[in-house]
């Protein structure tokens, strides 16, 4: 019983039971004892990260309500395993470094200590004896032995690609991490750059990840988004030979058509049923065909855009509701079902890391395109009719119901899913087109142009190119250096 006359302490009270479970082993598990539960219930909450004085009440917030479930899972037969560590490496700890002035080598050392004496106080059913911190050279020689498998298999690789660059955080940022076309940490304006990064290949678990989906417990919600994260289209690539510039918008001269070589324009696209409506071609500006269409008289022009869609964020770009903007290259392609000459454009709402980063335009029946061909005057035709509708009744907007074809020659009259097995057979058999499936899920680019983080095991040789540290000179280990701090160049200090 409590002293009523000493009163109730809680600190002292939590201090003698928390030391008295810690001489019994309450919370502990060895080994031995985890190989050989019957009942083994793994209890795992995300680590926090060590990057401020002490814990926040988020962090109580997530820890509580995991260790209560925890609790519950003992208390029903299982035999549960609870440990806890320190996500310590990462941007978060780094900009507290820089904010107080102290090496993260110095700092978050205390941090973790300051973090396991409030997380110890809690009371939470934490396994002690197995702890995690992320900058300990033993743990990360491990996440590097995964990156030197993956690059043995072909599944990591360096490469220039273009990123969302924050110039406050100088660092790269996922679309996820764009709001509004801003940093989510500090809400600087993002830009766009090309910077050489490290990739790992999940495109080629596209289908495996999309499949396991209905495998896992997880709500409908989660999946949904994971679902549409992943992205699945089937559809066709077609291809648009290039014309020579003489040849004029709509022209069928045969002879202006290059053959369709490798110069050729391709695109994906899940509609190739509406290709009889497609009245001109947008690239993305970063596509690399831009520099062999475009004519002299056009070359300031597509060179001072190409520089603004640079300065744009990726998520901005593929805004809704922005106007739409672009310039023509002075350069043609034909369109293989018409056998027209239709102008090429480049435009930033097309995006190099989706499809092929070309897109034939359509603007009957693609509210984009619409709004395109509306804003610079190009043709837009009716290509699809609904149930009120004929070859002839106007386009006041982009219509894309279900429908027939029509002002499509030999297929007029065929509905949606007839129609787009029949016009990519028939492209097929043309050499022009073939069925393709298409995935929005990117390759995921784990490079960061910071210091505080696991060095990537790799040597980078003039005579040899990017060659592995052996494994048996794992771990890699992150050197002091003093002047840590990230700069514009979009180069990691351990690069400098």
């Amino acid at each position: 019983m409590v002293n009523e006359d000493a009163g109730y302490t809680p600190a002292e009270v939590e201090k003698k039971w928390q030391e008295a479970w810690d001489v019994r082993g309450t919370n502990r598990r060895s080994s031995e004892e985890l190989r050989a539960a019957e009942n083994p219930y793994y209890n795992l909450m995300m680590f926090p990260y060590p990057s401020a004085e002490g814990l926040h009440v988020g962090n109580i917030y997530a820890f509580t309500g995991a260790d209560v479930h925890g609790r519950f899972r003992r208390l029903t037969g299982y035999d549960v395993f609870e440990p806890i560590g320190f996500d310590a490496f990462g941007i978060h700890s780094e900009n507290f470094a820089l904010k107080v002035g102290v090496h993260p080598m110095d700092l978050i050392p205390k941090n973790v200590a300051n973090f396991t004496r409030q997380l110890r106080r809690t009371g939470g059913m934490f396994d002690w004896s197995h702890t995690v911190d992320t900058t300990d050279p033993a743990y990360y020689r491990w996440t590097q032995w995964v990156f030197l498998k993956l690059f043995e298999a072909g599944l990591a690789e360096q490469k220039e690609a273009p990123v969302n660059w924050c110039p406050s955080c100088m660092t790269v940022l996922a679309n996820e991490q764009v709001v509004g076309g801003r940093c989510e940490r500090c809400d600087t304006p993002v830009e766009q750059r090309r910077i050489a990064q490290w990739f790992f290949k999940i495109t080629k678990y596209t289908q495996r990840l999309l499949d396991n989906l209905d495998t896992i417990d997880w709500s409908e919600t989660t999946t949904k988004a994971q679902r549409n994260w992943i992205g699945r289209s089937e559809g066709a690539e077609l291809v648009f030979p290039l014309v020579d510039a003489s040849a004029g918008h709509g022209s069928v001269d045969p002879d202006t058509v290059r053959e369709p070589d490798e110069t050729a324009i391709r695109v994906f696209t899940t509609r190739p049923d509406t290709i009889f409506g497609a009245t001109f071609m947008v690239l993305a500006p970063e596509h690399p065909a831009v520099d062999r269409l475009v004519s002299d008289d056009r070359r300031g022009a597509i060179e001072a855009y190409r520089a603004e869609a640079q300065r744009t964020d990726l998520v901005s770009r593929q805004k809704t509701d922005k106007t739409k903007t672009g310039v023509f290259t002075g350069g043609y392609c034909r369109n293989p079902a018409t056998g027209e000459a239709i102008p090429v454009w480049i435009a930033d709402y097309v995006l190099m890391d989706y499809g092929t980063g070309a897109i034939m335009a359509v603007p009957g029946h693609d509210e984009r395109d619409f709004e395109f061909a509306t804003e610079f005057d190009l043709p837009i035709p009716r290509v699809v009719a609904g149930p009120d509708d004929d070859a002839d009744t106007p386009l006041t907007e982009a219509y894309a119901g279900d429908g027939v074809l029509v002002n499509s020659g030999a297929f007029d009259g065929l509905g949606k899913v007839e129609a787009i097995r029949a016009v990519t057979e028939w492209l097929a058999e043309r050499g022009m087109g073939e069925l393709q499936v298409n995935y929005r899920l990117h390759v995921l680019c784990i490079s960061r142009q910071r210091y505080w983080g696991p060095p990537i095991p790799i040597i980078h040789c003039d005579a040899c190119g990017a060659v592995p540290v052996p494994e048996e000179d794992l771990p890699v280990v992150l050197p002091r250096v003093e002047d840590f701090r990230p700069d514009d160049s979009g180069i990691s200090p351990l690069a400098r």
